[in-house]
């Protein structure tokens, strides 16, 4: 029997068989029963049935079927490239399967474009929002309305915008511009839009991955009234330990198959893991014992108008200084400053035991810092250039000849190093960055700031956006580069992999330092707290932007 169907015996979705005709009537039942209680008669929603797509040689689904209850939160795991977006994508409209049906309540249906998903109530919202910033709350929330006629009520369309938002238990200002929102409120205002469209199907590509552990609890309460409601939620998150909070049923996917389907009490996140990458992963959020050296950074009292003040910390050889705050903590601007993207204009930094100053990118490097950042779409790689020119980008000088031409041969040497160092999977150093999934087009990015041979190594969200599979992978990076005597700048918002990979956590709220702690004698909790301004600095420590 194959790996996937002998893994996939827990609950085989309406329609899942090998060519076998299934009663589905019966599989939602049982389905039903077991997940979430609606009673016996509860037929799903939406149903995908032995749904395929290929594109050229790679084939995205396999033979795929999922179902999802009324009023129940359905989590959809899986690495990158396992055939989740595909699968949105095919309950959206935009594209189309090979093979397979979509059927909404028992019907099968065409959904051919957004405008049919929109008819059929089907509605998806992922980790960017996609909100029109110069337009109102109230305008994003109906822009997609075509029932509005061309004169458009606008104290009408602020009422109902209102209400929407009511529903929600949501308080926002309609007429404000959305560009003033934070990225928590733009996503609310997304789901609002779903809302007000009447929408029974929501998908949530990565909803919680760009927001703080508040925010994320206050999406996770709107959820719920969404769920009270008899909204059905697909739900997509790398992050297991939101998956198992929520979830009522879990959906595994492993190179564009269904693995299985099952109640979220009768799944672990150790067997879900195996399950999505098709092994044993040991040491998921783990280091082994640190040794951190000589102070080689001193920084004190670093601030930028408008964003920072007063931060001030030192950070040894072969070790791990863990950034922690919510959204507005300004965690990046620090990591920005250090590196000369946006250079400090008070306080100091020491370098060595001696003053330096950081203008520009260009000084940083020299000095032997490097950054990492968060948005490696808009600013990490060249999409549409190899793997290896991505690398040597940053180091280009070093590849060319007398002629400033480039030695190729040199560069792919590089490239396939660090390919096999960091197991870059892709079939040649010359494919586009484009091509590759979220984990390796993070890896490329790690390459090729290690390439600058850094001693500071500022590692800004490093895991977002990328499977559980290829997080273990960076944090064994991680805790390689620390055993090799460099010291890392962690800035992250995920607290799960915060705690366990750090020797020290600084915290930071609204531009402020809060506290520096040991990060074996804190909670996630205690973080928290004093993220929000909950909780007072360590005994005997000093407060203020100064510390």
């Amino acid at each position: 029997m194959p790996e996937r169907e002998e893994e996939a015996v827990r609950e085989r979705p309406a329609g899942e068989g090998n060519g076998v005709t299934q009663d589905p009537s019966a599989d939602a039942a049982a389905s039903a029963a077991s997940a979430v209680p609606h009673g016996d008669d509860a037929r799903p929603v939406l149903e995908m049935r032995d749904v395929s797509k290929r594109y050229g040689e790679i084939q995205a689904l396999d033979d795929v079927s999922l179902d999802l209850l009324p009023g129940e939160i359905h989590a959809l795991l899986g690495e990158n490239g396992a055939g989740k977006s595909t699968l949105i994508k095919v309950m959206t409209g935009v594209v189309q399967p090979d093979i397979g049906d979509i059927l909404i309540d028992g019907q099968k249906v065409h959904i051919g474009s957004a405008f049919d998903a929109q008819t059929y109530a089907v509605a998806a919202i992922y980790q960017e929002p996609m909100i029109f910033p110069d337009l109102t709350v109230a305008e994003n929330i109906f822009i997609g309305h075509r029932d509005r006629g061309r004169i458009v009520n606008k104290g009408r369309m602020r009422d109902e915008a209102k209400e929407v938002l009511a529903r929600l238990d949501v308080h926002l200002d309609v007429q404000a511009p959305a560009s003033t929102l934070t990225l928590a409120q733009q996503q609310t205002v997304e789901i609002a839009k779903a809302l007000s469209l009447n929408t029974r199907v929501l998908i949530m590509d990565e909803p919680t991955a760009s927001l703080s552990a508040h925010e994320v609890a206050q999406l996770f309460t709107i959820i719920d009234r969404l769920k009270a409601e008899g909204v059905s939620i697909l739900f997509i998150s790398h992050r297991l330990e939101e998956v198992f909070r929520q979830a009522d049923r879990i959906t595994v996917m492993r190179d564009g198959a269904w693995i299985s389907t099952t109640p979220r009490a009768e799944m672990t996140i150790d067997e879900a893991i195996r399950q999505m990458v098709g092994r044993e992963v040991v040491e998921f959020y783990t280091r082994t014992e640190s040794n951190p050296g000589e102070v080689i950074l001193q920084v004190e009292g670093l601030g930028v108008e408008g964003a920072f003040e007063g931060i001030s910390f030192e950070l040894r050889e072969g070790e791990v200084l863990g950034f922690a705050g919510l959204v507005g903590a300004r965690r990046t601007d620090v990591g920005l400053a250090l590196f000369g993207i946006h250079p400090a204009e008070t306080g100091r930094i020491v370098l060595d035991g001696e003053d330096v100053r950081i203008k520009n990118s260009k000084d940083a490097l020299k000095l032997g810092i490097a950054y990492t950042t968060e948005d490696r779409r808009g600013h990490g790689l060249i999409f549409n250039q190899s793997i290896a020119a991505n690398i040597t980008l940053p180091s280009l000088d070093r590849y060319l000849d007398r002629l400033r031409l480039i030695r190729k041969s040199l560069e792919r040497a590089t490239a396939l190093d660090f390919r096999e160092r960091l197991s870059i999977r892709a079939p040649s150093v010359d494919t586009p960055a484009s091509s590759l999934s979220g984990g390796n087009q993070q890896k490329v990015v790690l390459s090729k700031w290690l390439d600058t041979k850094p001693r500071i190594l500022i590692l800004d969200e490093p895991t977002r956006g990328i499977d559980v599979g290829a997080k273990v992978e960076v944090h064994h990076l991680v805790d390689q580069l620390v055993k090799e005597g460099i010291a890392i700048i962690l800035i992250s918002s995920d607290l799960p992999e915060l705690l366990p990979m750090s020797d020290r956590i600084l915290v930071m709220r609204e531009g402020r330092q809060m506290d520096l702690i040991d990060a074996t004698d804190v909670s996630q909790e205690r973080i928290l707290a004093l993220a929000m301004g909950q909780a007072e600095t360590a005994p005997g420590v000093p407060p203020g932007p100064g510390r």
